[in-house]
């Protein structure tokens, strides 16, 4: 260790060292609009090493003979900071440190020397994290602190008074320090650190000053994250979960645009229903913005796996076929395989056996939809509807939508809807992740389709008739979803309009 003392009068201060860091992030969701600012404070204990045999040498060399020293190497000090959380790991802290007061008595026969030393600045550090657990994190921190050495120094007896008795100097040095910090919750957690300054005295020498503390560390925003749902942990009574408001209302259409069937267990297109494909895909080429599922379904002759497979086939060659010839991006495609679960005709029969063994487009519809040349048999209307928690109450920000709902179907009376409702899986990001039981789901996905429902008959005087409402839980039907991010694309409800048939 290096001392600060070097000459008469002047403290050798010497020092041991933690660290310290910022408060971890429990996610990084992309769409995330909490603060990234936090602010905090530490109180603690600096320590430093006061160089007695460096003074003792030095008053016996000033002919002041042999000397007792008492040495006073511990203060009270105490930190303020701020910081601003650059991503995950990461963080730019600035503060405002007190390191308090040490000092020595130095008695020798002719009276005595005093010295001490006040120490404070400002300091400007990187600070990383590392999560050990949901709540632990391992912190550490390396960074510049510009410091006040203020010096003292007095004398009793015949003991010469110094030159100059309260010098002082202003530099820069290097700090480091590594800690842990446990967080209480997502506004609010508490440090336990250990920091070593480098300081500059006020005589020409340098040592190192050491603060240990505890504090804590207050994040704002915090407690209101962006599109995330908390859910109560599953128990066995089946429970809603938790759901939160999304403020921005989403509508969008989707048209259901092809009918292409296969032969038993085959999988390719067949040559008279490319002119089919080609519609999708000079329609794709001239809105570059469109999206589509394509959706792969089978009759129910065979095994559930094996038709779940067959379907999958039957939708990827269709994509395949879409990529090689219209070089379409596979980002814009995808293919969903449903096997046997969705069928539109009986399968008692060859005939419906025949119109369930089927591809079908669900495609983002563009403002000139009769372009497509193809009739959709069927127009989506995707919206994403959050609730209040436990509830099922349709707020304002959607009536508007379901009013342009109401609205087309008074524009076609011969058509019908069904409403479907759509839940997540899964609530929340990171720590917060928390399963939806498929009963819960179901419940809460059943229970506002049939809200929407009732809505449009008693609010816009669609006919009951007209209507039917289907809760499809968490079961991951995202093929109207394909604009929406995240867990939003599962969290909506959708609007089948239904076209007679011809």
């Amino acid at each position: 260790m290096k001392r600060i003392s070097k000459t008469a009068g002047a403290l050798g201060l010497v020092g041991l060292a933690v660290l310290c860091g910022p408060f971890a992030l429990a996610d990084d969701s992309k769409d995330s609009k909490e603060s990234k600012w936090y602010v905090g404070g530490n109180l603690g204990q600096s320590r430093a090493t006061i160089d007695d045999a460096r003074i003792t040498s030095y008053l016996a060399g000033a002919g002041l003979g042999a000397s007792t020293i008492v040495d006073d190497n511990r203060g009270n000090a105490y930190k303020l900071f701020g910081g601003y959380q650059l991503n995950r790991n990461f963080a730019l802290e600035a503060g405002y440190f007190n390191l308090g007061e040490f000092g020595y008595t130095a008695t020798v026969p002719a009276g005595t020397r005093i010295g001490k030393i006040k120490l404070k600045g400002f300091n400007l550090d990187v600070v990383g994290s590392m999560p050990v657990s949901e709540k632990f994190s391992v912190l550490g921190r390396l960074g510049l602190n510009y410091a006040k050495a203020q010096d003292d120094f007095t004398s009793t007896g015949t003991v010469p008074a110094p030159t100059t008795p309260s010098p002082s100097k202003s530099a820069m040095n290097y700090k480091a320090g590594m800690g842990l910090q446990y967080e209480f919750n997502k506004s609010l957690g508490m440090r336990a650190e250990a920091e070593r300054y480098r300081i500059d005295d006020a005589i020409g020498n340098k040592g190192d000053i050491n603060m240990f503390s505890l504090g804590l560390v207050y994040r704002f925003g915090e407690n209101k994250p962006a599109h995330v749902e908390k859910a109560a942990p599953p128990v066995a009574v089946a429970a809603a979960p938790v759901w939160v408001i999304v403020p921005v209302v989403k509508m969008q259409k989707y048209c259901s645009i092809l009918d292409i069937q296969f032969e038993i267990k085959q999988d390719e297109v067949q040559r008279e229903d490319k002119e089919k494909l080609a519609v999708v895909g000079n329609f794709m080429n001239k809105y570059p913005e469109t999206t589509a599922v394509i959706e792969g379904h089978s009759d129910n002759v065979g095994e559930h796996d094996y038709n779940m497979k067959l379907s999958q086939r039957r939708a990827q060659s269709v994509v395949s076929y879409l990529m090689d010839n219209f070089k379409i991006s596979s980002t814009r495609l995808t293919a969903v395989g449903y096997g046997n679960s969705r069928p539109i005709a009986d399968n008692s029969t060859k005939e419906g056996q025949q119109k369930n063994r089927r591809i079908n487009a669900v495609i983002a519809c563009a403002t000139d939809v009769a372009g497509l040349k193809v009739s959709p048999a069927r127009v989506t209307m995707a919206m994403e509807m959050d609730f209040d928690p436990y509830k099922s109450d349709i707020e304002p920000q959607y009536y508007n939508g379901l009013k342009e709902v109401a609205n087309f179907l008074r524009a076609n009376p011969a058509t019908t809807a069904t409403v479907e409702g759509h839940a997540a899986r899964y609530i929340g990001v990171g720590a917060e992740k928390v399963h939806v039981t498929p009963a819960q789901s179901m419940e809460v996905s059943g229970r506002r389709a049939q809200k929407v429902l009732d809505y449009l008959v008693e609010k816009e005087g669609i006919s009951r008739s007209r209507l039917s409402a289907e809760g499809y839980g968490g079961t991951g039907r995202v093929a109207y979803g394909t604009s929406l991010e995240g867990q939003q694309e599962n969290r909506r409800v959708n609007i089948i309009i239904n076209y007679p048939p011809k």
